[in-house]
């Protein structure tokens, strides 16, 4: 298939993209034009790999330029996004701008080059704090920061194009995705890092949990999504199912860097 991936350059989309190339489809990577030619996490591919992808630079919040490359594509897969949380809280207008605006570009170019499936992606952070749990689709949408917010609302206007317009689309909210490329700011690189830097953890509250999905589990679960019959105007979660607290993280992390630490309440010191 000829597939565009946008946010190609990010964790994910990065490792969606070697996926696709993989399978053998023809592959067009969407990444945020720069004046440095960088290609994000795109230039860490296998050489032989990144020679089969096209290219194409822009701004999902630019119209004439999402066009372009949904033109003439079998799927569109949307990674592109803000995603800092502590970001959104002082530049919510480019969350705005960028996700729900940049989603509505994508939408539009697609009903317009009658694109056959639109592939977009939410988040869990869209459920805020967890009212039950397992958290299904069914939950409640509850965002709690501008960056959640503006996901949901994304996610409502994904599936008003399917009410309206008939839009082939699906929604899948990915839970905690964790793995190579993942940013610093993450809880398992952040942990990683201060294992390897210092003599004590400072994490905050260890007692919550969290549903972890390794990046090549979630890929799959995009992979799977392109040729699932029956799933348009769906909304599907992508999790394990299992459940685990920040503190036994710690624990499965430091043993795996053979690093002993000393846990009092809810502070850690390595010993």
């Amino acid at each position: 298939m000829k597939i565009l991936v946008t946010g190609a350059e990010g964790f994910i989309g990065s490792h969606l993209v070697e996926k696709l190339v993989a399978k053998g489809h023809e592959v067009t990577a969407f990444v945020l034009y720069n004046s440095f030619n960088f290609y994000g996490w795109l230039e860490q591919i296998d050489k032989e790999k990144f020679n089969k992808i096209k290219i194409v630079t822009g701004d999902i919040r630019d119209f004439q330029a999402v066009s372009f490359a949904v033109k003439k594509k079998d799927v569109v897969i949307n990674l592109a996004a803000l995603i800092a949380i502590p970001y959104s809280y002082k530049a919510a207008r480019s969350y705005i701008d960028t996700n729900i605006i940049g989603t509505q570009n994508i939408l539009e170019a697609a009903r317009l080059h009658k694109t056959k499936k639109i592939i977009h992606t939410s988040t869990s952070e869209v459920y805020g704090t967890a009212k039950f749990i397992p958290i299904s689709e069914k939950h409640p949408i509850n965002s709690q920061s501008p960056y959640a917010a503006t996901k949901a609302s994304a996610d409502q206007l994904v599936k008003s194009y399917f009410y309206s317009f008939n839009l082939p689309v699906t929604i899948l909210r990915p839970f905690n995705t964790f793995g190579p490329r993942q940013s610093m700011r993450a809880v398992i690189p952040t942990i990683v890092g201060q294992l390897l830097n210092s003599d004590k953890i400072n994490m905050g509250n260890l007692t919550p949990t969290r549903d972890f999905t390794y990046v090549l589990d979630t890929v799959e679960a995009f992979s799977k999504a392109i040729t699932a019959k029956n799933i348009n105007g769906e909304v599907i979660n992508i999790g394990s199912n299992f459940e685990i607290s920040i503190r036994e993280i710690i624990r499965m992390v430091s043993g795996i860097m053979n690093r002993k630490i000393k846990i009092k309440k809810d502070s850690l010191r390595i010993r």
